[in-house]
């Protein structure tokens, strides 16, 4: 005879469950969930009334590897086994799933069955209870001129049907965890999402969320906070303006974890410009310990504010921030001021040559991968027009290929320029360096770009697309004369271990 819990329960297929999931669900390797949780007091696991909260569960694993620590951390105030399981799975861990199969993933990470009210669970949850304390309920968003009100997802993308996953999670849509679980949390503890589509473009677009989790948990002011997200909040991302201001501005961040090849979190999981973990103190402020982290060791470890004075971003190597400093004792003017914004001819046309010859200039663009000049009609442009007759650089505005610092070492940061003529634009695919008025002042400017010096300062605020203030730490020299590293080494007087360090993180443009 059947066991009516398994008649009741839905059972889905679990092949249609793992499609529907979101690629941006990165799990956790038990490995890496443990040395996070080692940024802990540890002393946390030896206390009966201390509250663990995943808002997050993807497989369980920051539960689970938790109530290892609690069950031997409480076995002198509980010394029966029995009873310690008990408490520590109904009083002490809490869970929220992201999605159905997370959901039956995690109980079974935890109490060692999905079903945790069935006799095979490790601690038999009341019957009123049939998803014990890692909860999942399916909600959806709440639509507003095709967006979400609390996740930004595009209504175009995620108003699904039943049989397929909505992203909608609970945690930072509105959900009044104190109310669900009628207690406050010691720690916060995961792994979120990282990113949804917005519906922008083709579709493809996509916006962070991972930031989302983080403000959410804070509103829920727990004695410690910690996650593992992707490090481009640290300079760029889509959207995160004024959470990175957040951040840098929050003196409770007392460690970061820095890892500038994701690889060395997630073995094979690919995550432009690294991840990282932190943890964040409530009842304490101050400096925060930096360590950087490659190939499996801690290569550095500094102790100092997340916004270091004149930045508006993280500034993830120590190496860098004493050559910036230094060069900031100049006071010279940024060369920021030369480098365009986006698009800075509003050249939107297609990029198609002018069948006419009267009234044309040369456009500079990429057509099957390869960078060309068209002739196009002048009545294209649309911005800077009288920059026409003048000489200029172009440089691409996306070259993920060049890398960045750290990761791959050596990087080249920068793809390479064009010296441009009189009488040039460009497409929206590059931004422009001037303008100048000899083909001379170009090379000797092309030849500072091409410095490692110079590299290294725009690498320092490298995201995955340049901006003109990515290229704000750097100086503008006199362009009356070609410039080497060595000259801009003794300008500056780098001491030798910072020049070792620019040596050896930038490759030569060849």
């Amino acid at each position: 005879m059947e066991n009516s819990l398994f008649k009741s329960v839905y059972n889905p297929d679990v092949l249609s469950c793992i499609a529907n999931l979101s690629n941006d669900e990165v799990f956790t390797p038990p490995e890496l969930a443990n040395k996070i949780i080692d940024m802990l007091p540890q002393e946390l696991f030896k206390n009966p009334d201390t509250t663990f909260l995943d808002p997050c569960c993807k497989s369980g694993v920051f539960l689970r590897e938790i109530a290892k620590r609690l069950i031997k951390g409480l076995e002198q105030q509980i010394p029966d086994l029995e009873k310690r399981i008990e408490h520590i799975f109904s009083k002490q861990l809490f869970g929220i799933a992201i999605t159905e199969l997370t959901s039956l993933l995690s109980r079974r990470s935890v109490y060692c069955s999905k079903f945790p009210s069935s006799e095979f669970s490790a601690y038999q949850f009341p019957e009123d209870k049939p998803q014990g304390n890692i909860i999942y309920q399916r909600i959806k968003h709440t639509w507003k001129d095709g967006k979400c009100i609390h996740c930004g997802a595009s209504q175009s993308e995620y108003d699904r049907g039943a049989e397929l996953e909505t992203h909608a999670y609970q945690f930072i849509h509105n959900l009044d965890v104190k109310k669900v679980f009628n207690m406050k949390f010691d720690v916060i503890i995961g792994n979120p999402p990282y990113q949804m589509s917005d519906g922008g473009g083709t579709g493809s677009s996509a916006m962070p969320i991972y930031h989302k989790f983080i403000q959410q948990a804070k509103k829920l002011n727990p004695r410690y906070l910690t996650m593992i997200v992707p490090s481009r909040w640290f300079t760029g991302g889509k959207g995160l303006d004024d959470f990175r201001d957040e951040m840098l501005h929050d003196e409770h961040i007392r460690e970061i974890h820095d890892f500038g090849n994701a690889n060395d979190c997630f073995p094979g999981v690919a995550i432009e410009g690294g991840v990282c973990y932190f943890l964040w103190n409530r009842d304490q402020k101050g400096l925060c310990k930096v360590f950087s982290h490659s190939q499996n060791k801690i290569t550095a470890i500094s102790e100092r504010p997340l916004l270091e004075k004149g930045a508006d971003v993280f500034i993830r190597y120590n190496e860098v921030i004493s050559i910036i400093r230094k060069v900031a004792s100049f006071n010279e003017e940024s060369f920021s001021t030369l480098v365009s914004p986006r698009n800075p001819y509003y050249f939107r046309a297609s990029f198609v040559e002018s069948k006419n010859t009267i009234n044309t200039c040369k456009v500079f663009g990429v057509e099957s991968g390869k960078r060309v000049y068209k002739n196009i009609d002048k009545s294209y442009i649309e911005r800077n027009i009288e920059e026409l007759s003048r000489h200029k650089i172009f440089i691409s505005k996306a070259d993920g290929a060049a890398g960045q610092i750290g990761y791959p070492v050596p990087a080249r940061i920068l793809g390479k320029s064009e010296i441009a003529g009189v009488n040039t634009a460009c497409t929206e695919t590059f931004l422009r360096i001037g303008p100048f008025d000899s083909e001379q002042e170009c090379k000797n400017v092309k030849s500072y770009i091409e410095t490692k010096f110079f590299r290294c300062l725009v690498g320092a605020r490298k995201n995955k697309n340049m901006t003109q203030s990515t290229y704000s730490f750097v100086p503008i020299q006199d362009f009356s004369k070609p410039w080497t590293d060595k000259e801009l080494y003794e300008k500056y007087n780098l001491a030798q271990e910072e020049i070792e360090f620019i040596e050896s993180m930038i490759t030569s443009m060849e």
